[in-house]
């Protein structure tokens, strides 16, 4: 058996998800991976929780349910200690970054993985603020970062995970870097922000914006600030984060033209419908010539496209190759659970590097 320490940074709606899953697969981890998890560490926007022989998580969890920070922990609490400074200090195996996405500077979560990756430390991405301002830099620290003849084999450099910030459980990156090796990926279209695909789907059948809005809030699915999602910067993100891992384009967010949902009417979408159409947030990479054309904006899809097909709750990419054929996957996501599934499958596959 196989312990690995674990930091994790953030207790939002993604890192209390973790710990529930954490709880509950154990005993599979254990018996089909060999493998057991350990959080020697946590914090939150309040502080820090630290403890070697490991934190419990179902403490963890009552503590947020009570809205106080992992600080107040009895014996291990440490009040205003922020994630960057755990990354640095701590001894762990692995760090878990599920702090609310920043695209401004990345903070902290781009410092926590830099410092870990630095450190030799193990990284599992949930946020995607990282990633979308500074792919080139993080993959360069680790695993994924190309073979040269002074940087020796990446495969002994420390991993960097990231399914997560790619549509919840959804194996974009797996598909698109794993499956398809060998092929030249044409053209990529996704749906990949569950709150817009709820709000646009509610519209139809008459709820307001607003109200589908506070919806997707309700049920943990919005970012922390929605205006990520409905004006478009979430599914921006995640197509940068494809572009970089994926189609192997240097890519930053000022690469992608971006439209949001915010305009859209309930008429523009029965409208659509009366055509034969359903409009989506419609991620786009295309290939043209040498270059790639990213774009995500509201699109009329044909009804029996892949991605018009898909009900409120569904996410999905339809990668478009040369040797490989049209490969379509989808997700149907109610709540956190899946993103949080994604990381522990992050956390697996680099346990069975």
């Amino acid at each position: 058996m196989r312990t690995y320490r674990l930091i994790l940074s953030g207790l939002g709606n993604v890192g209390r998800s973790f710990l529930t899953i954490m709880q509950s697969q154990e005993s599979l981890l254990a018996e089909q991976y060999g493998v057991a998890l350990r959080v020697v560490a946590a914090v939150d926007s309040g502080g820090a929780a630290i403890d070697a022989l490991g934190l419990d998580p179902g403490a963890i969890l009552a503590l947020k349910q009570e809205r106080q920070s992992v600080a107040a922990m009895p014996g291990c609490g440490q009040a205003g200690m922020g994630p960057v400074e755990l990354a640095a200090h701590i001894e762990a195996d692995i760090l878990l970054e599920a702090t609310p996405v920043n695209l401004v500077n990345g903070q902290p979560g781009l410092d926590t993985a830099r410092t870990a990756l630095r450190r030799g430390m193990h990284v599992v991405l949930a946020n995607k603020g990282p990633l979308a301002l500074a792919y080139a830099e993080l993959a360069g620290l680790s695993d994924m970062g190309a073979a040269s003849a002074d940087r020796g084999n990446p495969r002994d450099w420390p991993a960097l995970r990231f399914s997560a910030c790619v549509g919840g459980s959804l194996p974009t990156i797996a598909i698109g870097r794993r499956d398809l090796a060998g092929a030249r990926i044409q053209r990529v279209e996704a749906v990949l922000n569950g709150t817009t695909q709820g709000i646009l789907r509610a519209m139809e059948q008459g709820t307001s914006y607003a109200d589908a809005l506070a919806e997707m809030q309700r049920r943990g699915l919005a970012e922390t600030d929605p205006s990520l999602d409905v004006e478009g910067w979430d599914s921006a993100n995640k197509l940068t984060i494809v572009a970089n891992a994926v189609l192997r384009r240097p890519t930053t967010l000022a690469d992608v033209a971006v439209t949001g949902i915010t305009a859209l009417t309930a008429d523009d979408l029965r409208a659509a419908m009366a055509r034969g159409e359903r409009i989506v947030l419609l991620c786009l990479a295309e290939r043209l010539g040498d270059d790639i054309r990213l774009s995500v904006r509201p699109t009329p899809l044909p009804l029996d496209h892949p991605l018009a097909r898909m009900r409120a709750d569904e996410m999905g990419v339809v990668y478009f190759t040369d040797i490989s054929g049209i490969q379509t996957a989808t997700t149907r996501e109610t709540d956190p659970v899946p993103t949080a599934a994604a990381m522990l499958r992050d956390v697996l596959d680099i346990a069975m590097r």
